[in-house]
């Protein structure tokens, strides 16, 4: 019983340890989450940085010069709106670790991922299902989302705290059934159902960054009602169903209901960023000359 009290004060001081971090709150949906003090920015971005540099040194850049530059010029028009909304929202220590980066790479895979930092591709296999610069846009406000709330660190934590969880339960059950082949099933059937949870944790990261995408790619002037569109073409493509329980994505069907539900918030970016648009536009008539003749 005293090595049972022993592993009991253990479990509790590394919890103690594990919820160690910061509370933060993600733009726009409000979500509260923690991130351990072990992926604070300064170690995520480091740790992607080391990642994207791997990943460029073997991947072949398109040779297309137009699709190449349309896909940097939507993603600096959307990051310039994002941080600007960012430093007006209270975020401008988050700006600070954004370097932003668009690349558009040879590969025939409807893909694009984005690291912690800013750092997004592209592949040119993408390119057919959003057949225009706003549904681009759509796609790109969904990778930025992902850096912008931080899901990188949010799942690295949970798997950290799982895993401490996990690693003290087994030795706990073990020494009070005096076996430890019984903590150790027990982790291993713990573990599983874990990896289990992390798909639901994925999925639902996925539309968070659904909808901070729509209203990013709606803060920048593009329509967001085009998100319905791509992502019918996206499920076509996929032929997936209404099921996504084994999935770390949801199901195109899910996708869109949500889409639609957020679709007038949304539309009201958008109209605000339309209207600043023709303002900034609008050509300021020429002063009359005052001088006599």
């Amino acid at each position: 019983m005293k090595k049972v009290k022993v592993l009991v004060i253990t479990a509790i001081a590394a919890l103690t340890l594990s919820a160690c971090g910061t509370t933060q709150t993600v733009p726009i949906t409000g979500r509260t989450h923690r991130i351990s003090s072990t992926y604070d920015d300064q170690q995520i971005l480091s740790l992607s940085t080391q990642e994207y540099q791997k990943f460029m040194k073997t991947a072949k850049k398109s040779t297309n010069a137009s699709q190449t530059a349309m896909v940097q010029r939507v993603g600096s028009r959307l990051a310039n709106a994002v941080v600007k909304f960012l430093n007006n929202n209270g975020y401008s220590e988050d700006v600070k670790n954004y370097n932003w980066e668009f690349n558009l790479i040879q590969d025939k895979e409807a893909n694009a991922w984005c690291m912690p930092g800013g750092k997004i591709v592209v592949y040119e296999g993408l390119l057919p299902y959003t057949q225009n610069e706003t549904c681009l846009a759509i796609v790109l406000g969904h990778e930025i989302a992902h850096a912008v709330a931080k899901h990188s660190a949010e799942l690295l934590t949970k798997q950290q705290n799982q895993s401490t969880l996990i690693g003290l339960g087994s030795s706990v059950v073990g020494a009070i059934a005096g076996d430890a082949n019984v903590g150790k099933i027990t982790g291993e059937l713990a573990s599983g159902y874990a990896q289990f949870r992390n798909l639901k944790y994925s999925r639902q990261n996925e539309l968070e960054a659904d909808h901070l995408g729509l209203i990013f790619a709606a803060m920048a002037g593009y329509d967001p009602q085009q998100a319905i569109p791509f992502w019918q073409r996206m499920g076509q493509k996929s032929g997936s169903g209404s099921s996504d329980i084994f999935s770390t994505h949801p199901s195109d069907i899910k996708r869109i209901k949500a889409l639609q539900s957020e679709m007038a918030e949304a539309m009201t970016y958008y109209k605000s960023a339309t209207v600043t648009k023709k303002t900034s536009t609008k050509k300021t008539p020429a002063k009359k000359s005052t001088k006599k003749r």
